[in-house]
C-alpha cells in the first residue's frame, strides 16, 4: 500500500455533484464574475462570520487586495513571519510594501507575540514604519490572536489574517479571520477548502473595504471599463466558484475527519520521541497538515518511504535564508531562532479527508515505533 498526498481524491469523492455544478456553469455561458462567483462569496461569508467575501485569483492576490484595501503599500512596513510558505511575504512586496519578519512560538509554530511586541518597542532601523501585522494561521491552528489583537490595537495597526491552511479553525469559539480587518484566504487544491485549480478570497466586515476591494480585483472597476483605482486583474473564475460552492458544503464534515485522523496518530506517538502537533488552548486546529517534530527527521522520512508512505517538509528554508531575501529582508530581534530550529526538524505526514481507515493505520503503525 502507498499512502501519500492525493489532491484527486476530494473530486472523486464529489465527482457527481462536482460534474454537475461544471455542467451547470458550461451550459450558462458565463465564465468570468458571475451567479456562481455571487453565490459563493454571499455562501462563504455566511459560513466564515463574516458580512462579506470577496473572490480573486488565488491566495497571494488576496493578501496582495487586502493590503491594498487598507492602504498599505509603498512607505509602509508588515510584520509577518518566516516560517510559511513564501507567498505571504512575497504578498507583501508585491503592494510596494516592507516585510519585517518575526519568529515563531516553538511549540505551535505561528507568530510569536512576545518578539512581535520587541519589534513594534523597537523597530529594525531604516524601515518605514510598520503599519500592517499578517499573522499566518499555519497548518490549521490559530495564531495567538488575544495577544496578536491588543498588540494591534495598541499600537494602531492593520490586522490581516493569513488563513490560506485555516479554514475552519477557531480561535475563543469564533471561526479565524473574524478577528482583523480583513483575512485571506486559498482555495488551491490541497487546501482544507480546496479548487481544482487556483482561487482565493478576502473576508471581511467592512463593506466599504470589500468595496474596494473588489474593484480593485478588476482593474478599479466601479463602472464597466472605468478604473476610479489603480486595479490589477485577479478574479475568481465562475468554474471554480461553482466547484467550491459544491465542496463548501462538505467542509465542516471534512474538517472532522481530519481531526479524527490526527486522533489516530496521537494516539500511535505516545511513548515515541516524535513530537505530535501541540493544540493551544482556546484554538480548534482543523489539521491542514499533521505536522510532528523530530531531531531524527532524515531517520523518520526514510522509514516512512521505506514502508511506501509519503511525508512533505512545511518548511525547509525559511524565508529569510532563501536565496530571493536572504541578506535583504529584516527580522525581528529574536533573529527567527525558533523558526531556523523548527524548519530543521518538522516533517508533515498524510492526512485528508478521504483517506481509508486502512491507510490511516498503515501510516500510524509505521511512524508509532521510536525514531
Amino acid at each position: 500500500m502507498i499512502v501519500q498526498a492525493n489532491p484527486g481524491a476530494s473530486y472523486r469523492a464529489l465527482k457527481t455533484e462536482i460534474d454537475a455544478a461544471v455542467a451547470r456553469v458550461l451550459d450558462s455561458g458565463w465564465y468570468i464574475l458571475g451567479q456562481e462567483v455571487k453565490a459563493f462569496e454571499a455562501e462563504f461569508a455566511a459560513w466564515e462570520g463574516t458580512s462579506r467575501a470577496v473572490g480573486c485569483g488565488n491566495g497571494t492576490d488576496a493578501i496582495v487586495l487586502a493590503l491594498r484595501g487598507l492602504g498599505i503599500g509603498p512607505g509602509c512596513s508588515v510584520a509577518t513571519v518566516s516560517h510559511t510558505a513564501v507567498a505571504t511575504v512575497a504578498a507583501i512586496e508585491m503592494t510596494g510594501a516592507t516585510p519585517v519578519l518575526i519568529d515563531i512560538d516553538p511549540a505551535h509554530f505561528t507568530m510569536d507575540p512576545a518578539d512581535l511586541a520587541a519589534t513594534l518597542a523597537a523597530p529594525p532601523a531604516g524601515l518605514p514604519p510598520i503599519k500592517a501585522v499578517l499573522p499566518v494561521h499555519l497548518y490549521g491552528q490559530a495564531a495567538d490572536l488575544d495577544a496578536i489583537g491588543g498588540l494591534c490595537r495598541t499600537n494602531g495597526l492593520k490586522l490581516i489574517e493569513d488563513c490560506a491552511q485555516a479554514h475552519g479553525a477557531t480561535w475563543r469559539g469564533a471561526k479565524v479571520g473574524t478577528f482583523g480587518d480583513a483575512a485571506t484566504f486559498s482555495f488551491y487544491p490541497t487546501k482544507n477548502l480546496g479548487a481544482l485549480g487556483d482561487g482565493g478570497a478576502v473576508a471581511t466586515s467592512d463593506a466599504a473595504l470589500a468595496d474596494r476591494i473588489a474593484a480593485v480585483r478588476q482593474y478599479g472597476w466601479r463602472s464597466h471599463y472605468i478604473s476610479d483605482d489603480v486595479g490589477m486583474n485577479s478574479r475568481l473564475d465562475e468554474m471554480q466558484a461553482a466547484i467550491l460552492r459544491v465542496k463548501l458544503a462538505h467542509l465542516d464534515a471534512a474538517n472532522a475527519r481530519r481531526q479524527a485522523i490526527a486522533a489516530v496518530y496521537d494516539r500511535a506517538l505516545e511513548g515515541t520521541d516524535i513530537r505530535p502537533p501541540a493544540r493551544r488552548d482556546g484554538a480548534g486546529h482543523v489539521f491542514h497538515l499533521y505536522v510532528v517534530r523530530t531531531e531524527a527527521r532524515d531517520a523518520l522520512q526514510a522509514r516512512l518511504r521505506a514502508a511506501g508512505i509519503g511525508s512533505g517538509i512545511h518548511y525547509p528554508q525559511p524565508v529569510h535564508l532563501q536565496p530571493a531575501y536572504k541578506g535583504r529582508v529584516a527580522l525581528g530581534p529574536a533573529g527567527c531562532r525558533e523558526t531556523e530550529a523548527a524548519a530543521s526538524q518538522v516533517l508533515s505526514l498524510p492526512l485528508y479527508p478521504e483517506m481509508t481507515d486502512a491507510e490511516v493505520e498503515t501510516v500510524a503503525a509505521a511512524f508509532a515505533r521510536p525514531a
